[in-house]
């Protein structure tokens, strides 16, 4: 019984980091997603070990055993029924020997906890599987995972991503019965609005829970970390157990056929603040987390504490890595670039963006760029192969501008392309040769464009990169080495006041901010009440924006924007560019609603960026009021 004093003092306050995704990690090392990945116990146990060895590196306290779909109903759709022992046990000898081994190496105390996910059927008398089958198969599990005692097999239990308050029940009092005095932590997982997936609520299940025996109730996976913060807010007022939240990071987007998590270890780390705060003892993550997450998660914890206690938390490095050098600040914003200038003093600020040819002749570029600057225009935006079209590197083109022109440019940066040494040895290089302006993108996949089937890298999104350009204006590189200097870029970062989903794009602009952000460019605007509903959501975070403008050149330029960009177009535009009976009428109708924009715009926003659509640049010069009518 000695052995559950350490982990009694896990639910007696305080909170404990756990790990994260299993199955992700597993499947970004190349494992087919419909193997069956319990029996990698066996199988392929290295596999698993060095994700537990990672989540433990980034500062796990706790660790679960790869068994989450280690049940019989589970296993028998692989033909694995009859091997619930050998895979359970397995699961939980591999979670122990990297926990032993790392106290030995480390002197740091994590324990073992066995998974149990749910069973993957119905549960019911006229169901495939009754309440008294499933009982029985969660009862199996159990045995298997607490063969051998605390110490040998699990030092507690974690019944999680249920469905139904129903099947949780019968998992918690299975566990309580069978597993000799192992504490067990519950958690249900909940849809956007909020409730389980059987219709109970938060609420509810924390009662029903509390009452079948659990340790510690909570919520796990869901529609991602702003739902499951909800979801623990309201079990607080439910019950006074031990609350334990474990989100995934967010809806998967589908990109070149994979689904990526696209959200940052930023992102998770301000709501792994946000859930100490609202109560949770136990955080961690569960699908699509990485031990980058936990790691970040782990810091965000600490800085809470210190701040709480008054304490200084000093951070402790994993064996094998160096110290790391000490952050510089970078020169103020004023000093490092024009257009840092102008957002620094409240300036309204004026960029066209002009788009890399597909060859290597820029001279028509390099023509529009020195027209616009003896104009007047303040600075020069070059897309990065927008829409994954194959062009010259807007990091060739900038080069040109500035050096042959001696107007300044923002360079457009993607992650689409390019992995993170790659990412620091562009920016190092852009740092360089006076490249000081950057616009953090995660870019376009590329099957929306000429070579569908080029490989996207994605490494980080656009959140990590302006964390990554940040850092590097602290004189830091990837590893946290010196690199001798801030890089003095200033760092803008994209919004798009039209999409569908406001409510995330939102949050993905906070975290933006959060990351370093400096100054925001939006996407082109038609509906301007959507960017005014924008302004007001980020009020609380408010940046210096840049509104995006762009002169429409004709009816079709319009109706493509609306129905293959879904870009937001009033049905006034529509009709006001559709009465144009000639093509130069169209562009001149198309001028006059921009510039309609930009007034309307001007005093709420610090600068436009306005494009030049068919590499019209006088129309863009005419809309900031600098051309010819």
């Amino acid at each position: 019984m000695a052995r559950l004093d350490p982990v009694a003092k896990l639910f007696e306050g305080g909170t404990v980091l756990c790990d994260g995704a299993m199955g992700s990690m597993l499947y970004g090392r190349g494992i087919f997603i419909h193997r069956c990945y319990d029996e990698l116990n066996v199988s392929q146990p290295e596999l698993v070990s060095e994700v537990h060895l990672e989540y433990l590196h980034a500062g796990a306290r706790v660790i679960e055993s790869n068994t989450f779909g280690a049940n019989a109903v589970r296993l028998e759709r692989f033909g694995l029924e009859g091997r619930v022992w050998e895979l359970n046990v397995a699961g939980v000898r591999l979670a122990r020997e990297t926990v032993t081994w790392m106290r030995d190496k480390q002197a740091s105390e994590a324990f073992v906890a066995g998974a149990i996910g749910p069973l993957g059927a119905k549960i019911g008398k006229e169901a495939k599987v009754t309440e008294q089958e499933a009982y029985a198969a969660f009862v199996q599990q159990v045995k298997a995972l607490a063969e051998g005692g605390p110490g040998v097999g699990a030092d507690l239990l974690v019944v999680e991503t249920m469905m139904s308050v129903t099947e949780a029940t019968l998992a918690v009092r299975a566990a309580k019965r069978e597993s000799a005095g192992l504490r067990v932590i519950v958690m249900v997982t909940v849809d956007e609005r909020g409730q389980c997936l059987d219709g109970s609520t938060p609420e509810q299940a924390a009662k029903a829970l509390e009452q079948a025996g659990a340790d510690a109730v909570g919520c796990n996976c869901s529609e991602g970390p702003p739902v499951v913060l909800r979801a623990i807010e309201r079990m607080r007022t439910a019950t006074r157990l031990p609350l334990a939240a474990m989100p995934n990071a967010g809806t998967p987007k589908q990109v070149e056929g994979r689904s990526l998590y696209l959200s940052s270890p930023e992102y998770m780390a301000s709501f792994a603040r946000k859930l100490a705060k609202a109560g949770a003892t136990f955080i961690g993550g569960c699908c699509g987390t990485t031990p980058k997450d936990i790691r970040a998660m782990r810091g965000a914890l600490r800085a809470l504490e210190a701040q709480e206690t008054g304490v200084e938390v000093v951070e402790s490095e994993p064996a094998g890595t160096q110290p790391k050098a000490s952050t510089i600040e970078p020169p103020p914003l004023n000093e490092r670039s024009k257009i840092g200038a102008k957002i620094a003093s409240g300036q309204f600020c004026t960029m066209v963006e002009i788009v890399p040819p597909k060859g290597f002749d820029c001279s028509r570029e390099l023509e529009g760029a020195e027209e616009l600057h003896l104009l007047g225009v303040d600075a020069i935006n070059v897309p990065d192969s927008p829409r994954a079209s194959a062009r010259m590197s807007a990091q060739s083109l900038c080069v040109q501008i500035q050096q042959r022109i001696g107007i300044e440019t923002v360079l457009h940066y993607t992650c689409r392309d390019r992995n993170l040494l790659s990412i620091q040895s562009d920016l190092l290089g852009a740092a360089s040769i006076g490249l000081k302006n950057i616009l953090c993108l995660t870019g376009d996949p590329p099957k929306m464009g000429s070579y569908p089937d080029a490989t996207a890298v994605f490494d980080v999104d656009a959140i990590g990169l302006t964390r990554i350009v940040r850092d590097l204006n602290h004189g830091l590189d990837l590893g946290g080495n010196s690199v001798g200097g801030s890089a003095g870029f200033t760092i803008s970062v994209a919004a798009n006041p039209g999409v569908p989903d406001l409510d995330n794009e939102v949050r993905r602009f906070a975290a933006k901010v959060e990351a370093g952000g400096e100054f925001g460019i939006t996407q082109p605007v038609f509906d301007l009440r959507l960017l005014e509903q924008f302004l007001r959501r980020i009020e609380a975070f408010r940046i210096p924006i840049v509104a995006g403008i762009w002169p429409l050149t004709s009816v079709k330029n319009a109706e493509f924007m609306k129905k293959d960009l879904k870009v937001s177009m009033p049905q006034e535009i529509l009709d006001r560019m559709a009465r144009a009976e000639t093509p130069e009428a169209a562009r001149a109708e198309g001028v006059a609603i921009a510039r309609e924009m930009l007034a309307e715009v001007r005093g709420s926003v610090q600068g436009v960026q306005v494009s030049a659509p068919f590499g019209k640049y006088k129309a863009a010069a005419q809309v900031l009021g600098f051309g010819r009518e």
